[in-house]
Protein backbone atom coordinates (compact mmCIF):
# COMPACT_ATOMS: atom_id res chain seq x y z
CA UNK A 1 0.00 0.00 0.00
CA UNK A 2 1.53 3.50 -0.82
CA UNK A 3 -0.12 7.13 0.56
CA UNK A 4 -0.87 8.79 -2.89
CA UNK A 5 -1.51 12.52 -2.47
CA UNK A 6 -3.78 13.69 -5.36
CA UNK A 7 -3.45 17.44 -5.88
CA UNK A 8 -5.77 18.64 -8.45
CA UNK A 9 -5.97 22.00 -10.19
CA UNK A 10 -8.20 24.92 -8.48
CA UNK A 11 -10.67 25.94 -10.49
CA UNK A 12 -11.32 30.00 -10.56
CA UNK A 13 -14.05 31.20 -8.76
CA UNK A 14 -15.09 33.72 -11.84
CA UNK A 15 -18.14 31.97 -13.51
CA UNK A 16 -18.76 27.78 -14.00
CA UNK A 17 -16.24 25.73 -15.92
CA UNK A 18 -16.68 24.41 -18.85
CA UNK A 19 -15.82 21.01 -20.85
CA UNK A 20 -12.07 22.08 -21.99
CA UNK A 21 -10.77 22.87 -17.75
CA UNK A 22 -12.38 19.53 -16.80
CA UNK A 23 -11.45 17.83 -19.60
CA UNK A 24 -7.61 18.66 -18.27
CA UNK A 25 -7.82 18.58 -14.36
CA UNK A 26 -11.13 16.79 -13.83
CA UNK A 27 -11.83 14.15 -15.07
CA UNK A 28 -7.97 12.37 -15.47
CA UNK A 29 -7.29 13.03 -11.61
CA UNK A 30 -10.28 11.35 -10.53
CA UNK A 31 -9.87 8.16 -12.87
CA UNK A 32 -6.61 7.68 -11.36
CA UNK A 33 -8.02 8.50 -8.00
CA UNK A 34 -10.37 5.90 -8.17
CA UNK A 35 -8.06 3.24 -10.11
CA UNK A 36 -4.99 4.11 -6.91
CA UNK A 37 -8.09 3.10 -4.60
CA UNK A 38 -9.26 0.47 -5.55
CA UNK A 39 -5.38 -0.98 -6.18
CA UNK A 40 -5.23 -0.94 -2.34
CA UNK A 41 -3.84 2.66 -1.85
CA UNK A 42 -4.69 5.25 0.72
CA UNK A 43 -5.48 8.17 -1.42
CA UNK A 44 -6.12 11.97 -0.84
CA UNK A 45 -7.76 13.71 -3.67
CA UNK A 46 -8.18 17.61 -2.71
CA UNK A 47 -8.84 20.97 -4.56
CA UNK A 48 -11.36 23.92 -3.89
CA UNK A 49 -11.87 27.23 -5.76
CA UNK A 50 -9.28 29.82 -6.30
CA UNK A 51 -10.89 32.61 -5.45
CA UNK A 52 -8.56 35.76 -4.91
CA UNK A 53 -6.84 37.89 -7.78
CA UNK A 54 -7.67 40.85 -9.98
CA UNK A 55 -10.41 38.70 -12.51
CA UNK A 56 -12.79 38.36 -9.42
CA UNK A 57 -12.24 41.85 -8.36
CA UNK A 58 -13.01 43.31 -12.13
CA UNK A 59 -16.05 41.11 -12.37
CA UNK A 60 -17.26 42.24 -8.64
CA UNK A 61 -17.45 45.58 -9.95
CA UNK A 62 -19.15 44.98 -13.12
CA UNK A 63 -21.74 43.15 -11.62
CA UNK A 64 -22.55 45.22 -8.23
CA UNK A 65 -21.29 42.65 -5.89
CA UNK A 66 -18.37 42.37 -3.14
CA UNK A 67 -15.56 40.00 -4.51
CA UNK A 68 -16.44 37.46 -1.17
CA UNK A 69 -20.14 37.52 -2.70
CA UNK A 70 -19.47 36.58 -6.38
CA UNK A 71 -16.46 33.82 -5.05
CA UNK A 72 -19.46 32.88 -3.32
CA UNK A 73 -22.19 32.29 -6.10
CA UNK A 74 -19.32 30.42 -8.07
CA UNK A 75 -17.80 28.26 -5.81
CA UNK A 76 -21.33 26.76 -5.44
CA UNK A 77 -21.62 26.47 -9.17
CA UNK A 78 -18.81 24.55 -8.97
CA UNK A 79 -19.41 22.24 -6.51
CA UNK A 80 -22.21 21.47 -8.03
CA UNK A 81 -20.53 20.74 -10.99
CA UNK A 82 -17.94 18.69 -10.26
CA UNK A 83 -19.95 17.04 -7.74
CA UNK A 84 -22.85 15.88 -10.72
CA UNK A 85 -19.63 14.51 -12.54
CA UNK A 86 -18.64 12.48 -10.13
CA UNK A 87 -14.97 13.40 -9.00
CA UNK A 88 -14.51 11.94 -5.71
CA UNK A 89 -12.50 14.40 -3.56
CA UNK A 90 -11.99 14.22 -0.24
CA UNK A 91 -12.08 17.30 0.21
CA UNK A 92 -13.09 19.88 -2.23
CA UNK A 93 -12.79 23.56 -0.17
CA UNK A 94 -12.49 27.05 -1.19
CA UNK A 95 -9.11 29.62 -0.52
CA UNK A 96 -11.04 32.11 1.40
CA UNK A 97 -11.09 30.16 4.72
CA UNK A 98 -9.59 30.95 7.51
CA UNK A 99 -7.84 28.25 7.74
CA UNK A 100 -6.10 28.44 4.17
CA UNK A 101 -5.28 32.00 5.26
CA UNK A 102 -3.15 30.68 8.46
CA UNK A 103 -1.76 27.60 6.45
CA UNK A 104 -0.70 30.55 3.83
CA UNK A 105 1.10 33.13 5.95
CA UNK A 106 2.69 30.52 7.96
CA UNK A 107 4.28 29.33 4.67
CA UNK A 108 5.31 33.22 3.80
CA UNK A 109 6.73 33.67 7.07
CA UNK A 110 9.22 30.83 7.51
CA UNK A 111 10.10 31.26 3.78
CA UNK A 112 11.23 34.93 4.67
CA UNK A 113 12.30 34.03 7.95
CA UNK A 114 15.09 31.63 5.46
CA UNK A 115 15.77 34.73 3.70
CA UNK A 116 14.12 33.45 0.26
CA UNK A 117 11.54 36.63 0.24
CA UNK A 118 13.49 39.31 -0.94
CA UNK A 119 12.19 43.12 -0.99
CA UNK A 120 12.63 44.64 -4.46
CA UNK A 121 10.79 48.14 -6.02
CA UNK A 122 9.65 47.06 -9.36
CA UNK A 123 7.51 48.92 -12.09
CA UNK A 124 3.92 47.93 -11.70
CA UNK A 125 1.42 49.23 -14.25
CA UNK A 126 -1.14 51.43 -13.70
CA UNK A 127 -4.34 52.07 -15.67
CA UNK A 128 -4.33 55.68 -16.45
CA UNK A 129 -8.15 56.07 -16.22
CA UNK A 130 -9.04 54.47 -12.83
CA UNK A 131 -5.49 55.17 -10.92
CA UNK A 132 -5.80 51.31 -9.70
CA UNK A 133 -2.91 48.65 -10.29
CA UNK A 134 -3.45 46.62 -13.69
CA UNK A 135 -1.73 42.73 -12.38
CA UNK A 136 0.70 41.23 -14.69
CA UNK A 137 -1.86 38.70 -15.82
CA UNK A 138 -4.47 41.89 -17.28
CA UNK A 139 -1.36 43.77 -19.33
CA UNK A 140 -1.17 41.81 -22.84
CA UNK A 141 1.59 42.95 -25.71
CA UNK A 142 3.88 41.02 -28.13
CA UNK A 143 6.52 38.73 -26.37
CA UNK A 144 9.96 40.09 -26.83
CA UNK A 145 11.97 37.15 -26.77
CA UNK A 146 9.50 35.08 -29.14
CA UNK A 147 7.41 37.48 -30.78
CA UNK A 148 3.89 35.71 -29.84
CA UNK A 149 1.43 38.35 -30.16
CA UNK A 150 -0.81 37.48 -26.83
CA UNK A 151 1.63 37.71 -24.44
CA UNK A 152 0.91 38.07 -20.68
CA UNK A 153 2.73 40.72 -18.32
CA UNK A 154 3.85 37.43 -16.30
CA UNK A 155 4.65 34.90 -19.06
CA UNK A 156 4.24 34.35 -22.31
CA UNK A 157 2.75 31.02 -23.07
CA UNK A 158 3.69 30.65 -26.36
CA UNK A 159 7.41 30.40 -25.12
CA UNK A 160 7.07 29.53 -21.58
CA UNK A 161 9.53 32.48 -20.52
CA UNK A 162 8.59 34.19 -17.49
CA UNK A 163 7.75 38.07 -18.25
CA UNK A 164 7.48 41.66 -16.80
CA UNK A 165 4.88 43.92 -18.00
CA UNK A 166 7.13 46.21 -18.84
CA UNK A 167 9.13 44.09 -21.09
CA UNK A 168 6.16 43.30 -23.42
CA UNK A 169 6.11 45.24 -26.60
CA UNK A 170 3.02 47.64 -27.52
CA UNK A 171 1.27 46.89 -23.84
CA UNK A 172 -2.52 46.96 -23.55
CA UNK A 173 -4.86 46.25 -20.72
CA UNK A 174 -7.08 43.47 -21.17
CA UNK A 175 -9.95 45.04 -18.88
CA UNK A 176 -10.30 48.53 -21.56
CA UNK A 177 -7.67 48.13 -23.87
CA UNK A 178 -5.46 51.23 -22.51
CA UNK A 179 -1.99 51.84 -22.60
CA UNK A 180 -0.87 51.41 -18.85
CA UNK A 181 1.21 53.69 -16.89
CA UNK A 182 4.62 52.18 -15.17
CA UNK A 183 4.91 53.42 -11.89
CA UNK A 184 7.44 51.95 -8.73
CA UNK A 185 6.33 49.88 -6.44
CA UNK A 186 8.18 47.51 -3.80
CA UNK A 187 7.42 44.17 -3.11
CA UNK A 188 8.42 40.69 -1.75
CA UNK A 189 10.10 38.34 -4.18
CA UNK A 190 10.52 34.88 -3.87
CA UNK A 191 14.43 34.01 -4.65
CA UNK A 192 14.24 31.62 -7.57
CA UNK A 193 17.90 31.65 -8.68
CA UNK A 194 18.82 30.67 -5.26
CA UNK A 195 17.09 27.10 -6.14
CA UNK A 196 18.32 26.88 -9.41
CA UNK A 197 20.51 23.70 -8.79
CA UNK A 198 17.81 21.91 -6.22
CA UNK A 199 15.27 22.39 -9.19
CA UNK A 200 17.71 21.07 -12.10
CA UNK A 201 18.71 18.29 -9.90
CA UNK A 202 15.31 17.47 -8.74
CA UNK A 203 13.84 17.32 -12.45
CA UNK A 204 16.96 15.26 -13.60
CA UNK A 205 15.36 12.34 -12.10
CA UNK A 206 11.76 12.69 -12.88
CA UNK A 207 12.46 10.93 -15.86
CA UNK A 208 8.88 8.73 -16.15
CA UNK A 209 7.29 12.55 -16.56
CA UNK A 210 5.50 12.72 -19.73
CA UNK A 211 8.50 14.31 -21.99
CA UNK A 212 6.17 17.46 -22.77
CA UNK A 213 5.92 18.48 -19.36
CA UNK A 214 9.57 17.47 -18.35
CA UNK A 215 11.57 19.24 -21.32
CA UNK A 216 9.34 22.49 -20.69
CA UNK A 217 10.22 22.55 -16.95
CA UNK A 218 13.90 21.61 -17.64
CA UNK A 219 14.22 24.76 -20.31
CA UNK A 220 12.74 27.13 -17.41
CA UNK A 221 15.64 26.61 -15.40
CA UNK A 222 17.67 28.93 -17.29
CA UNK A 223 16.21 31.89 -17.02
CA UNK A 224 15.10 32.17 -13.65
CA UNK A 225 14.91 35.43 -12.16
CA UNK A 226 13.06 36.52 -8.75
CA UNK A 227 9.59 36.55 -8.77
CA UNK A 228 7.10 39.17 -7.41
CA UNK A 229 4.95 37.27 -4.98
CA UNK A 230 2.84 40.26 -3.74
CA UNK A 231 0.93 42.57 -5.32
CA UNK A 232 -0.91 46.16 -5.38
CA UNK A 233 -4.60 45.04 -4.65
CA UNK A 234 -7.14 45.06 -1.89
CA UNK A 235 -8.45 41.91 -2.45
CA UNK A 236 -6.43 38.83 -0.93
CA UNK A 237 -4.16 37.42 1.73
CA UNK A 238 -2.38 40.40 3.86
CA UNK A 239 1.53 40.10 3.91
CA UNK A 240 2.22 38.34 7.67
CA UNK A 241 4.73 41.22 7.89
CA UNK A 242 4.54 44.17 10.40
CA UNK A 243 3.94 47.36 8.12
CA UNK A 244 2.96 45.18 5.54
CA UNK A 245 -0.14 43.53 7.23
CA UNK A 246 -1.93 46.44 8.19
CA UNK A 247 -1.57 48.16 4.78
CA UNK A 248 -4.67 47.59 2.71
CA UNK A 249 -3.52 48.10 -0.56
CA UNK A 250 -0.59 44.95 -0.37
CA UNK A 251 -1.66 41.17 -0.98
CA UNK A 252 0.08 38.15 -1.46
CA UNK A 253 -0.34 37.22 -4.99
CA UNK A 254 -3.03 35.10 -5.94
CA UNK A 255 -1.09 31.92 -7.69
CA UNK A 256 1.50 32.11 -4.11
CA UNK A 257 -1.69 31.50 -2.05
CA UNK A 258 -3.37 29.00 -4.85
CA UNK A 259 -0.64 26.48 -4.80
CA UNK A 260 -0.91 26.20 -1.20
CA UNK A 261 -4.11 25.47 -1.48
CA UNK A 262 -2.92 21.31 -1.71
CA UNK A 263 -1.26 22.04 1.58
CA UNK A 264 -4.14 24.17 3.49
CA UNK A 265 -7.23 21.65 2.06
CA UNK A 266 -5.11 18.82 3.38
CA UNK A 267 -4.99 20.14 6.79
CA UNK A 268 -8.58 21.13 6.21
CA UNK A 269 -9.54 17.38 5.97
CA UNK A 270 -7.42 16.23 9.13
CA UNK A 271 -8.92 18.59 11.07
CA UNK A 272 -12.56 18.03 9.79
CA UNK A 273 -11.92 13.90 10.40
CA UNK A 274 -11.21 14.91 13.94
CA UNK A 275 -7.20 13.67 13.28
CA UNK A 276 -5.37 17.20 13.44
CA UNK A 277 -2.66 15.20 12.14
CA UNK A 278 -3.45 13.11 9.51
CA UNK A 279 -2.17 15.06 6.59
CA UNK A 280 1.24 14.68 7.38
CA UNK A 281 1.83 11.09 6.31
CA UNK A 282 1.00 12.63 2.75
CA UNK A 283 3.06 15.52 3.34
CA UNK A 284 5.77 14.72 5.45
CA UNK A 285 6.92 10.59 4.92
CA UNK A 286 9.21 10.66 1.89
CA UNK A 287 7.88 7.09 0.89
CA UNK A 288 4.45 9.08 0.36
CA UNK A 289 3.87 9.73 -3.52
CA UNK A 290 1.92 13.14 -4.97
CA UNK A 291 0.44 14.01 -8.49
CA UNK A 292 -0.63 17.09 -9.51
CA UNK A 293 -2.99 17.61 -12.44
CA UNK A 294 -3.80 20.81 -14.17
CA UNK A 295 -3.76 21.75 -17.75
CA UNK A 296 -0.50 22.70 -19.48
CA UNK A 297 -0.30 26.45 -19.19
CA UNK A 298 -0.13 25.57 -15.63
CA UNK A 299 3.01 23.77 -15.89
CA UNK A 300 5.22 26.59 -14.63
CA UNK A 301 3.58 27.12 -11.56
CA UNK A 302 4.11 23.37 -10.73
CA UNK A 303 7.14 22.59 -11.45
CA UNK A 304 9.21 25.76 -11.07
CA UNK A 305 7.10 28.31 -8.49
CA UNK A 306 5.58 25.51 -5.99
CA UNK A 307 8.37 23.35 -5.65
CA UNK A 308 11.27 26.17 -5.05
CA UNK A 309 8.13 27.28 -2.50
CA UNK A 310 8.20 24.12 -0.75
CA UNK A 311 12.36 24.19 -1.22
CA UNK A 312 11.96 27.72 0.61
CA UNK A 313 9.84 26.60 3.59
CA UNK A 314 12.36 23.54 3.96
CA UNK A 315 15.53 25.77 3.92
CA UNK A 316 17.07 23.89 1.07
CA UNK A 317 18.08 26.61 -1.24
CA UNK A 318 21.61 27.73 -1.49
CA UNK A 319 20.84 30.22 1.44
CA UNK A 320 20.24 27.16 3.80
CA UNK A 321 17.43 27.74 6.81
CA UNK A 322 14.63 25.01 8.42
CA UNK A 323 11.19 24.34 7.81
CA UNK A 324 8.29 25.38 9.98
CA UNK A 325 5.97 24.19 12.06
CA UNK A 326 4.70 21.78 9.09
CA UNK A 327 8.29 20.28 8.95
CA UNK A 328 9.80 19.12 5.92
CA UNK A 329 7.43 19.04 3.29
CA UNK A 330 7.59 16.66 -0.28
CA UNK A 331 8.51 17.92 -3.49
CA UNK A 332 5.72 16.68 -6.45
CA UNK A 333 6.35 13.12 -7.67
CA UNK A 334 4.73 14.07 -11.01
CA UNK A 335 3.59 17.01 -12.57
CA UNK A 336 0.47 15.68 -14.69
CA UNK A 337 -0.52 17.81 -17.83
CA UNK A 338 -2.90 17.44 -20.10
CA UNK A 339 -2.92 19.57 -23.48
CA UNK A 340 -5.75 22.11 -24.53
CA UNK A 341 -9.37 20.23 -25.68
CA UNK A 342 -10.69 22.79 -28.76
CA UNK A 343 -14.43 23.20 -29.57
CA UNK A 344 -15.58 22.57 -33.09
CA UNK A 345 -11.95 23.32 -33.89
CA UNK A 346 -11.73 26.82 -32.40
CA UNK A 347 -9.99 27.76 -28.63
CA UNK A 348 -12.42 27.47 -25.75
CA UNK A 349 -13.76 31.37 -25.56
CA UNK A 350 -16.79 32.24 -23.26
CA UNK A 351 -16.68 35.55 -24.92
CA UNK A 352 -17.36 34.60 -28.16
CA UNK A 353 -19.97 31.74 -27.39
CA UNK A 354 -17.31 29.11 -28.03
CA UNK A 355 -17.78 26.98 -24.60
CA UNK A 356 -20.26 24.10 -23.39
CA UNK A 357 -20.50 24.45 -19.97
CA UNK A 358 -20.20 21.44 -17.99
CA UNK A 359 -23.84 21.90 -16.17
CA UNK A 360 -25.06 22.33 -20.35
CA UNK A 361 -24.29 18.77 -20.81
CA UNK A 362 -25.22 17.94 -17.73
CA UNK A 363 -28.84 18.75 -17.65
CA UNK A 364 -28.42 17.09 -20.95
CA UNK A 365 -26.61 13.84 -21.29
CA UNK A 366 -25.53 11.21 -18.83
CA UNK A 367 -22.28 11.93 -17.02
CA UNK A 368 -20.17 9.07 -18.03
CA UNK A 369 -21.45 9.99 -21.83
CA UNK A 370 -18.86 13.11 -21.27
CA UNK A 371 -16.34 11.43 -19.01
CA UNK A 372 -16.32 8.72 -21.65
CA UNK A 373 -15.48 11.07 -24.59
CA UNK A 374 -12.52 12.85 -21.92
CA UNK A 375 -11.23 9.60 -22.01
CA UNK A 376 -11.23 7.87 -25.11
CA UNK A 377 -10.67 11.26 -26.79
CA UNK A 378 -9.41 13.44 -24.55
CA UNK A 379 -6.40 15.78 -24.75
CA UNK A 380 -4.06 13.78 -23.01
CA UNK A 381 -0.52 14.40 -24.63
CA UNK A 382 -1.91 16.23 -27.94
CA UNK A 383 -4.74 18.81 -28.04
CA UNK A 384 -7.66 17.41 -29.25
CA UNK A 385 -11.32 18.59 -30.55
CA UNK A 386 -14.56 18.05 -28.69
CA UNK A 387 -17.29 17.72 -31.75
CA UNK A 388 -21.06 16.82 -31.20
CA UNK A 389 -21.08 14.32 -34.24
CA UNK A 390 -18.15 12.50 -32.76
CA UNK A 391 -19.61 12.52 -29.42
CA UNK A 392 -23.03 11.18 -30.37
CA UNK A 393 -20.99 8.86 -32.37
CA UNK A 394 -18.61 7.40 -30.11
CA UNK A 395 -22.01 7.29 -27.27
CA UNK A 396 -23.89 5.38 -29.58
CA UNK A 397 -21.45 3.35 -31.10
CA UNK A 398 -19.15 2.21 -27.98
CA UNK A 399 -21.03 2.88 -24.95
CA UNK A 400 -24.77 2.28 -26.06
CA UNK A 401 -24.05 -0.38 -28.91
CA UNK A 402 -20.38 -1.78 -27.19
CA UNK A 403 -21.02 -2.17 -23.90
CA UNK A 404 -24.55 -1.03 -22.83
CA UNK A 405 -25.41 -3.96 -25.37
CA UNK A 406 -23.24 -6.34 -23.49
CA UNK A 407 -24.60 -6.19 -20.13
CA UNK A 408 -28.54 -5.72 -21.67
CA UNK A 409 -28.24 -8.76 -23.19
CA UNK A 410 -26.60 -10.84 -20.78
CA UNK A 411 -28.96 -9.59 -18.07
CA UNK A 412 -31.77 -10.16 -20.36
CA UNK A 413 -31.02 -13.87 -21.19
CA UNK A 414 -30.22 -14.97 -17.87
CA UNK A 415 -33.53 -12.93 -16.45
CA UNK A 416 -35.48 -14.72 -18.62
CA UNK A 417 -34.07 -18.27 -19.08
CA UNK A 418 -32.84 -18.12 -15.51
CA UNK A 419 -34.28 -15.13 -13.19
CA UNK A 420 -31.15 -15.76 -11.14
CA UNK A 421 -27.18 -16.25 -12.11
CA UNK A 422 -26.82 -19.74 -13.20
CA UNK A 423 -24.44 -22.55 -11.73
CA UNK A 424 -21.59 -23.13 -14.61
CA UNK A 425 -20.76 -26.87 -15.52
CA UNK A 426 -17.92 -27.95 -17.07
CA UNK A 427 -15.96 -24.87 -18.82
CA UNK A 428 -15.05 -25.71 -22.44
CA UNK A 429 -11.67 -23.94 -23.95
CA UNK A 430 -13.73 -21.00 -25.32
CA UNK A 431 -15.26 -19.81 -22.40
CA UNK A 432 -11.71 -20.27 -20.44
CA UNK A 433 -10.23 -18.15 -23.02
CA UNK A 434 -12.85 -15.54 -22.53
CA UNK A 435 -12.23 -15.37 -18.79
CA UNK A 436 -8.31 -15.26 -19.52
CA UNK A 437 -8.71 -12.23 -21.26
CA UNK A 438 -11.02 -10.85 -18.90
CA UNK A 439 -8.42 -11.61 -15.96
CA UNK A 440 -5.58 -10.22 -17.55
CA UNK A 441 -7.35 -7.02 -18.29
CA UNK A 442 -6.84 -5.95 -14.44
CA UNK A 443 -2.94 -5.85 -15.13
CA UNK A 444 -3.21 -4.68 -18.57
CA UNK A 445 -5.38 -1.85 -17.71
CA UNK A 446 -4.11 -0.91 -14.37
CA UNK A 447 -0.48 -0.72 -15.44
CA UNK A 448 -1.49 1.69 -17.89
CA UNK A 449 -4.03 3.88 -15.38
CA UNK A 450 -1.13 4.02 -13.00
CA UNK A 451 1.45 5.87 -15.66
CA UNK A 452 -1.58 8.35 -16.66
CA UNK A 453 -2.16 6.76 -19.99
CA UNK A 454 -5.78 7.01 -19.70
CA UNK A 455 -6.58 6.77 -23.36
CA UNK A 456 -5.32 3.35 -23.76
CA UNK A 457 -6.19 2.07 -20.42
CA UNK A 458 -10.15 2.60 -21.71
CA UNK A 459 -9.74 1.27 -24.99
CA UNK A 460 -7.91 -1.94 -23.29
CA UNK A 461 -11.30 -2.47 -21.47
CA UNK A 462 -13.39 -1.62 -24.31
CA UNK A 463 -11.17 -4.35 -26.25
CA UNK A 464 -12.22 -6.86 -23.36
CA UNK A 465 -15.97 -5.77 -23.71
CA UNK A 466 -15.66 -6.76 -27.43
CA UNK A 467 -14.22 -9.64 -26.73
CA UNK A 468 -17.06 -10.58 -24.26
CA UNK A 469 -19.47 -9.64 -27.08
CA UNK A 470 -17.65 -11.51 -30.07
CA UNK A 471 -18.07 -15.07 -27.25
CA UNK A 472 -21.99 -14.22 -26.76
CA UNK A 473 -21.92 -14.04 -30.66
CA UNK A 474 -20.00 -17.28 -31.38
CA UNK A 475 -21.55 -19.39 -28.81
CA UNK A 476 -25.28 -18.23 -29.50
CA UNK A 477 -26.93 -18.98 -26.01
CA UNK A 478 -30.09 -18.18 -27.88
CA UNK A 479 -29.80 -21.25 -29.46
CA UNK A 480 -29.08 -23.10 -26.48
CA UNK A 481 -32.56 -23.50 -24.71
CA UNK A 482 -32.83 -27.38 -24.95
CA UNK A 483 -29.31 -27.82 -23.69
CA UNK A 484 -29.93 -26.07 -19.87
CA UNK A 485 -27.04 -26.94 -18.82
CA UNK A 486 -24.67 -25.47 -21.73
CA UNK A 487 -26.52 -22.52 -21.94
CA UNK A 488 -26.14 -21.81 -18.12
CA UNK A 489 -22.48 -22.03 -18.11
CA UNK A 490 -22.10 -19.85 -21.40
CA UNK A 491 -24.35 -17.38 -19.64
CA UNK A 492 -22.37 -17.84 -16.06
CA UNK A 493 -19.31 -17.01 -18.48
CA UNK A 494 -21.08 -13.96 -19.61
CA UNK A 495 -21.95 -12.57 -16.26
CA UNK A 496 -18.32 -13.06 -15.23
CA UNK A 497 -17.40 -11.26 -17.69
CA UNK A 498 -19.29 -8.41 -17.68
CA UNK A 499 -18.48 -8.22 -13.60
CA UNK A 500 -14.70 -8.12 -14.66
CA UNK A 501 -14.97 -5.61 -17.71
CA UNK A 502 -17.62 -3.34 -15.26
CA UNK A 503 -14.74 -3.11 -13.10
CA UNK A 504 -12.20 -2.14 -15.28
CA UNK A 505 -14.37 0.72 -16.47
CA UNK A 506 -15.47 1.94 -13.11
CA UNK A 507 -12.42 4.31 -12.72
CA UNK A 508 -13.96 5.88 -16.41
CA UNK A 509 -17.62 5.63 -15.00
CA UNK A 510 -18.78 5.46 -11.71
CA UNK A 511 -21.86 6.21 -12.46
CA UNK A 512 -22.92 3.28 -14.47
CA UNK A 513 -20.71 0.86 -12.57
CA UNK A 514 -23.10 0.92 -10.04
CA UNK A 515 -25.96 0.53 -11.96
CA UNK A 516 -24.28 -2.60 -13.83
CA UNK A 517 -23.60 -3.77 -10.22
CA UNK A 518 -27.16 -3.72 -9.30
CA UNK A 519 -28.17 -5.06 -12.70
CA UNK A 520 -26.98 -8.23 -12.03
CA UNK A 521 -28.29 -8.29 -8.25
CA UNK A 522 -25.61 -6.82 -6.35
CA UNK A 523 -26.43 -5.06 -3.27
CA UNK A 524 -24.25 -2.29 -1.20
CA UNK A 525 -22.01 0.33 -2.79
CA UNK A 526 -19.92 -0.79 -5.83
CA UNK A 527 -18.42 2.74 -7.23
CA UNK A 528 -19.16 5.47 -4.62
CA UNK A 529 -19.71 9.07 -5.87
CA UNK A 530 -18.97 12.44 -4.01
CA UNK A 531 -21.57 14.38 -2.29
CA UNK A 532 -21.91 18.12 -1.10
CA UNK A 533 -22.09 18.73 2.69
CA UNK A 534 -22.93 22.40 4.42
CA UNK A 535 -20.23 22.94 6.70
CA UNK A 536 -19.07 25.96 9.24
CA UNK A 537 -15.51 27.29 8.83
CA UNK A 538 -13.09 26.08 10.95
CA UNK A 539 -12.29 29.20 12.31
CA UNK A 540 -14.83 31.49 11.78
CA UNK A 541 -18.48 30.34 12.94
CA UNK A 542 -20.17 33.46 10.83
CA UNK A 543 -19.08 31.68 7.67
CA UNK A 544 -20.77 28.57 5.94
CA UNK A 545 -20.05 27.25 2.20
CA UNK A 546 -20.45 23.82 0.74
CA UNK A 547 -17.65 21.61 0.24
CA UNK A 548 -17.31 18.11 -1.70
CA UNK A 549 -15.97 15.07 0.63
CA UNK A 550 -17.15 11.28 0.30
CA UNK A 551 -16.81 7.78 1.73
CA UNK A 552 -14.05 5.83 -0.28
CA UNK A 553 -13.07 2.93 1.72
CA UNK A 554 -11.62 -0.20 0.10
CA UNK A 555 -14.13 -3.10 0.24
CA UNK A 556 -16.80 -1.52 1.91
CA UNK A 557 -18.17 1.33 -0.64
CA UNK A 558 -14.94 0.96 -3.42
CA UNK A 559 -14.79 -2.18 -5.24
CA UNK A 560 -11.19 -3.90 -5.36
CA UNK A 561 -9.27 -4.05 -8.25
CA UNK A 562 -9.63 -7.53 -8.92
CA UNK A 563 -11.98 -10.47 -10.17
CA UNK A 564 -14.62 -10.62 -8.13
CA UNK A 565 -16.46 -14.24 -8.37
CA UNK A 566 -20.37 -14.10 -9.22
CA UNK A 567 -22.49 -16.23 -7.21
CA UNK A 568 -24.85 -18.42 -8.87
CA UNK A 569 -28.26 -18.01 -7.13
CA UNK A 570 -28.15 -13.92 -7.34
CA UNK A 571 -31.63 -12.72 -8.26
CA UNK A 572 -31.56 -11.20 -11.63
CA UNK A 573 -34.69 -8.82 -12.96
CA UNK A 574 -35.24 -7.41 -16.65
CA UNK A 575 -32.75 -4.93 -17.16
CA UNK A 576 -33.15 -1.67 -17.90
CA UNK A 577 -30.67 0.41 -20.42
CA UNK A 578 -27.94 1.79 -18.81
CA UNK A 579 -27.33 4.12 -21.20
CA UNK A 580 -28.50 6.58 -23.44
CA UNK A 581 -28.88 6.09 -27.36
CA UNK A 582 -28.56 9.96 -29.06
CA UNK A 583 -30.64 10.66 -31.61
CA UNK A 584 -29.21 11.91 -34.78
CA UNK A 585 -30.65 15.19 -34.00
CA UNK A 586 -28.60 16.50 -31.03
CA UNK A 587 -25.64 17.19 -33.29
CA UNK A 588 -27.60 19.95 -35.21
CA UNK A 589 -29.40 21.21 -32.17
CA UNK A 590 -26.32 21.56 -30.21
CA UNK A 591 -24.55 23.43 -33.56
CA UNK A 592 -27.51 25.58 -33.55
CA UNK A 593 -26.87 26.81 -29.60
CA UNK A 594 -23.21 27.37 -30.56
CA UNK A 595 -24.39 29.57 -33.26
CA UNK A 596 -26.99 31.40 -30.81
CA UNK A 597 -24.21 31.87 -28.50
Amino acid sequence: MSRILSAVAWPYANGPRHIGHVAGFGVPSDIFSRYMRMAGNEVLMVSGTDEHGTPILVLAEQEGASPQELADRYNRVIVEDLTNLGLSYDLFTRTTTRNHYAVVQEMFRTVHKNGYMIEQSTLGAISPSTGRTLPDRYVEGTCPICGYDGARGDQCDNCGNQLDAIDLINPHSRINGETPKFVESTHFFLDLPAFASALEAWLRTRTDWRPNVLNFSLNLIDDLRPRAMSRDIDWGIPVPLPGWEENPNKRLYVWFDAVIGYLSASIEWARRKGDPDAWRPFWNDPEALSYYFMGKDNITFHSQIWPAELLAYDGRGTKGGSPGQFGTLNLPTEVVSSEFLTMEGKQFSSSRGVVIYVRDVLSRYQPDALRYFLSVAGPENQDSDFTWADFKTRTNSELVAGWGNLVNRTASMIAKNFGEIPTPGTLQPVDQGLLATTSAGFGKVGELLGTHRNRAAVSEAMRVVQEANRYISETEPWKLTQDRDRLGTVLHTAAQAVSDANTLLAPFLPHSAQAVHETFGRTGTFSPLPRIDEVTDLDDDSRHYPIITGDYELGRTVAPWRSEQIVPGTPVAKPVPVFTKLDDSIVEEELERLRQA
